[in-house]
C-alpha cells in the first residue's frame, strides 16, 4: 500500500513516515499542499494523511481541489484543530477520518488499515491462492496451515502480488507500489525480494506460486 504524508512539521512528518514504513507501507512525504499536488500528479496513493494548517496551500484547500477533480483517494486528517466545527467541515468537505493531535500511534494505524480495506476492490480481508492465505487485517500469512513470518517489505510485496494474483507485474509497477520516491531503481532489489519470498512461500512445496514471466516481470498464480 502506498501512502502520502502531508505535514509541515518536519519532526512529526518523519515520525509518521517511519511509523508507516515500519508497517511495510511505501511512503512519500512532503511539507505543504503545493508539494502534495506534485506528488499526486505523478503517482496513485491508497491513503493521504493530511494536516490542515500548512503554508502555500492548506489541507482543506488541497482536499477541495482533489474532490473537484473526482480524486476519491481516502484522506485522513491529522490536525491540532479540534473543534466540532472543524471536524464537521473536514468530514463534510470529503475527508474520510478526522484525528486530532496529539494522537495514539495505534489509532492512526487502525484508521489506515480501515481506509485501505474500505477502498479495496475485494469485499474480504482474506486473500487465498491454492493453500496460501494472506489475512490483510491481521497481516498474517499461512501456507498449508503453517504460519510464515515475513519482514515488512516482504509482506508488502506479497500483499501487492496476491491482490493482483494472475496479473503479471513489471519491475516498474512493483517499484512504484512498494518503494517510495527516494528509491532510484536501477538495482536488483526487486529480484532480491522476490528471491526472499520464494524461499519463504515456495520452498519445500511441489506447487510453486511465484513465477517469472520472461522479459515482463513476475506473477503470483497457481499452475
Amino acid at each position: 500500500m502506498r501512502i502520502l504524508v502531508v505535514e509541515d512539521e518536519k519532526y512529526l512528518n518523519r515520525v509518521i513516515t517511519e511509523l508507516m514504513e515500519d508497517e511495510g507501507y511505501s511512503v512519500d512525504s512532503c511539507f505543504n499542499g503545493l508539494e502534495a499536488l506534485d506528488y499526486l500528479a505523478c503517482a496513485k496513493y491508497d491513503v493521504i494523511i493530511l494536516d490542515i494548517m500548512m503554508p502555500k496551500l492548506d489541507g482543506m484547500e488541497l482536499l477541495q481541489l482533489l474532490r473537484q477533480r473526482r480524486d476519491m483517494t481516502p484522506v485522513v486528517f491529522l490536525t491540532s484543530r479540534d473543534t466540532v466545527t472543524d471536524k464537521v467541515k473536514g468530514l463534510e468537505g470529503g475527508g474520510d477520518y478526522y484525528l486530532v493531535k496529539p494522537f495514539e500511534s495505534r489509532e492512526l494505524l487502525a484508521v489506515i488499515h480501515v481506509m485501505a480495506r474500505k477502498h479495496t476492490p475485494s469485499a474480504s480481508n482474506i486473500y487465498t491462492l491454492a493453500d496460501l492465505t494472506v489475512d490483510t487485517s491481521r497481516r498474517r500469512v499461512t501456507r498449508a496451515d503453517r504460519e510464515i513470518e515475513l519482514t515488512g517489505k516482504e509482506y508488502a510485496l506479497l500483499e501487492y502480488m496476491i491482490r493482483n494474483q494472475g496479473v503479471t507485474l513489471s519491475r516498474e509497477q512493483i517499484e512504484n507500489n512498494i518503494w517510495n520516491y527516494e528509491y532510484e531503481g536501477g538495482t536488483n532489489v526487486v529480484n532480491v525480494y522476490i528471491g526472499y519470498l520464494r524461499k519463504k512461500i515456495d520452498a519445500g512445496f511441489d506447487k510453486k506460486l511465484i513465477h517469472n514471466v520472461w522479459g515482463m516481470g513476475w506473477v503470483l498464480k497457481e499452475e
